[in-house]
């Protein structure tokens, strides 16, 4: 991995790495380790917004490796550390690209950076050399269309967006056809998220994932969930809703470089069973970034 990559994730993770996870490298420095070691290091991971469950699970098999290995340095511990976190977080899936277009339905509550993320992402992908087509299927927000249209342009990838007030089915079917017409290799659909209105929000959603598979069987080809990793493990109860209702493929973490609380990572897998697969590591469009376990966990724990 290039150093520039590297020092993007250390960037991006620099408010989780310092307000908490950076404290647990500096709690252990170089002493040995004793019993307060553990109770110190269960209280700061709780901190980091882990979930009591992960962080029971972490310190509990930290400590028997540990224990089985005859490890007494608090920088051996570290390392243990590390890798165990590592291990509990999953490489990302993605769709195989094989289907022309490949569908993507983005899913997720108003503000957790929905919108940013579907034009970073077709960013990326165009930076790729594959053709992208943007849907605006939140069609309850004159805003959420105008936004979606500014990045579309900002990215010069081009939009379908729906009627003002209309149906978002409507808008992913016109969108999906365009597409199919036009030979693109990928569409990105940016759904509702109106919490307010939970029950509605979901057959919505519904909605627009059966009139996209009427449009092209087999679509969407992936559903990824948008959580704002600054809301931390309050997301993990908006993130079960959409799981009761959708098939939710995987995770994008919005907005990690504003948080805090990438501890919330370990949670979505322990809690969720999801892969992450991007990370939104800044504001500028190239910062949504393919997630790398390794470089989170050692962007958070500096050693």
């Amino acid at each position: 991995m290039s150093e520039n990559i590297v020092n993007k994730w250390l960037k991006g993770l620099e408010k989780t790495r310092k307000v908490a996870f950076g404290r647990i490298a500096n709690f252990l420095g170089a002493s040995e380790i004793n019993d307060e070691t553990w109770e110190e290091l269960e209280a700061l991971l709780i901190q980091a917004d882990m979930g009591v469950e992960t962080t029971l699970a972490v310190v509990d098999s930290v400590r028997e490796e540990i224990h089985s290995k005859g490890l007494t340095q608090n920088e051996e511990l570290v390392q243990a550390l590390k890798q165990d976190l590592s291990d509990r977080l999953d490489e990302p899936k993605f769709p195989d690209f094989m289907e022309k277009p490949t569908v993507i339905m983005l899913v997720g509550v108003n503000g957790s950076g929905k919108t940013t993320s579907a034009a970073k992402l077709a960013y990326q992908y165009q930076s790729q050399g594959k053709s992208v087509l943007l849907v605006a299927a939140d069609t309850y927000r004159a805003a959420a269309i105008d936004q979606l249209r500014i990045w579309a342009d900002r990215v010069n990838v081009p939009m379908v967006a729906g009627q003002q007030g209309g149906d978002p089915g409507a808008a992913a079917y016109d969108g999906i056809t365009a597409a199919v017409a036009r030979k693109s290799d990928i569409v990105i659909i940016d759904t509702a998220g109106r919490l307010h209105t939970r029950y509605n929000l979901m057959e919505e959603i519904k909605k627009v994932e059966r009139v996209s598979g009427k449009a092209l069987p087999g679509a969407p080809h992936a559903t990824w969930l948008v959580l704002d990793a600054t809301t931390g493990q309050n997301a993990l109860q908006q993130a079960k809703s959409f799981q009761k209702a959708l098939k939710i493929d995987g995770v994008i973490l919005a907005k990690l470089d504003s948080s805090a609380k990438g501890g919330m990572a370990f949670a979505i897998k322990a809690q969720l069973g999801l892969p992450i697969v991007f990370a939104g590591l800044g504001e500028a469009v190239e910062d949504l970034r393919i997630f790398d376990r390794k470089s989170f966990v050692n962007g958070i724990i500096e050693s």
